[in-house]
């Protein structure tokens, strides 16, 4: 089972499943909102979950912006000033747009494919171009 498919399932349930800072261990919030199978496939995956979750331990703001964009687009986790933002500036949206054209075109074809496996040095300065766009949105206040 895919490690995104299972998270993407706690997400979408109303929970929330996270790496809690204070003790390194996951998380859940709501857990009662998640159905049975759901948290069944979780326990069974849970080596994996526990990697993924702790493989973005050391990512910097660029990299878990990146992240933030692509679990609202997936509709696993909403973010009101993402979602603001892009919308605000349609050149951002296209960028972040042509950003998964070129990671498409290196291999990632399944959303719940983790996308960090077809970055490349295009998708990079990308990426950075988002981040900074990101921040200067968020520096504005809007």
């Amino acid at each position: 089972m895919q490690v995104l498919k299972i998270l993407s399932w706690i997400w979408r349930s109303g929970a929330n499943i996270y790496l809690d800072k204070s003790d390194d261990r996951i998380a859940i919030k709501n857990q009662n909102l998640i159905p049975k199978e759901v948290m069944e496939a979780a326990e069974q995956n849970f080596q994996e979950i526990d990697a993924w979750f702790k493989s973005w331990k050391s990512a910097n703001g660029e990299k878990l912006t990146l992240r933030k964009i692509v679990h609202h687009f997936c509709c696993w986790e909403r973010n009101e000033q993402i979602e603001k933002w892009l919308c605000a500036e349609n050149d951002s949206l296209m960028l972040f747009h042509d950003w998964s054209v070129v990671l498409a075109k290196n291999g990632w074809k399944d959303i719940y494919e983790d996308y960090r496996q077809f970055e490349n040095d295009e998708s990079n300065k990308m990426a950075h171009e988002l981040y900074i766009r990101a921040v200067i949105f968020a520096k504005k206040g809007e």
